[in-house]
């Protein structure tokens, strides 16, 4: 949807920036499609997201036009538009990550009875998309869709490494991702940014949790870019600081085979 697209969503008193409400409205609307129910009149969306049927025709107008949605000539009634696969075409990327990673994953909690996890960058996150817990009793999990923000994270820093210096300090100067205390500690960040990029992996020893130890390693696609990252966690105990850098390798290893799944340049596999 364009921005001029966008402010047609504005509210009736003819305001040009749209409001939250009716924007979450508009999302709403798309909502009520379903499986079950791919079709739907006007007055059918109306009383499902409970909303006049003007404001709803009005919305529809506009996503119509935007191509959310399409409207059948004979009835007059509404289907979600093919603009929704467009607007859902990174996370459709993503799950193509998701599907090559699992089996390296799993193969990875085998060979160290320890939870593997994948994990993609949303903008100013680092976001769980696949999972294979630990068979044993004690471990650490995080389900499907868990979000991390913090800078000490070892997927986060991950992420960040393969950023140019200035985008990071962004993201901390606009509170996006929480970051270091002050600007000497920035700084030693971002060097030691620069290391994690070298060596190939990144190593969160209880920095965010006392008892949880997190390794993550980066994976490339065809085009060498950096679309995900490798993660094992552990509980603390279990991994002495000895053992760091050997699962720290092991890691790597895992991400550099679902890269080169992925056809990934071997520059960026070495």
């Amino acid at each position: 949807m364009s921005v001029d697209d966008v402010d047609q969503l504005g509210d009736q008193n003819g305001d040009t920036k749209p409001s939250p409400s009716v924007l979450l409205n508009g999302l709403r609307v798309l909502e009520a499609f379903s499986i079950t129910e791919p079709v739907l009149g006007v007055t059918e969306i109306a009383r499902k997201v409970d909303l006049h049927k003007s404001s709803v025709s009005r919305m529809l107008a506009t996503l119509e036009k935007a191509g959310y949605v399409e409207r059948e000539e004979g009835t007059g009634r509404y289907r979600l538009g093919l603009g929704v696969i467009g607007l859902a075409g990174p996370l459709l990327a993503n799950l193509d990550v998701r599907r090559v990673a699992l089996p390296e994953l799993e193969g990875l909690t085998r060979r160290t009875e320890e939870t593997s996890a994948l994990m993609v960058w949303n903008g100013h996150e680092s976001v769980v998309v696949e999972q294979v817990p630990s068979p044993k009793q004690v471990k650490h999990t995080a389900a499907v869709g868990t979000r991390y923000d913090t800078y000490a994270s070892s997927s986060i820093q991950v992420f960040l490494s393969d950023m140019p210096r200035a985008e990071v300090e962004r993201l901390f100067e606009r509170r996006l991702l929480l970051g270091p205390d002050d600007a000497d500690s920035v700084s030693e960040y971002l060097d030691e940014l620069g290391e994690i990029r070298d060596r190939g992996y990144a190593v969160n020893d209880g920095r965010t949790s006392i008892e949880e130890v997190g390794i993550s390693a980066p994976v490339h696609d065809h085009r060498g870019v950096l679309v995900g990252a490798v993660m094992l966690s552990a509980p603390r105990f279990r991994v002495p600081h000895t053992m760091l850098d050997s699962l720290g390798r092991t890691v790597a290893e895992s991400a550099r085979t679902v890269s080169a799944r992925l056809g990934a340049p071997a520059a960026t596999r070495d």
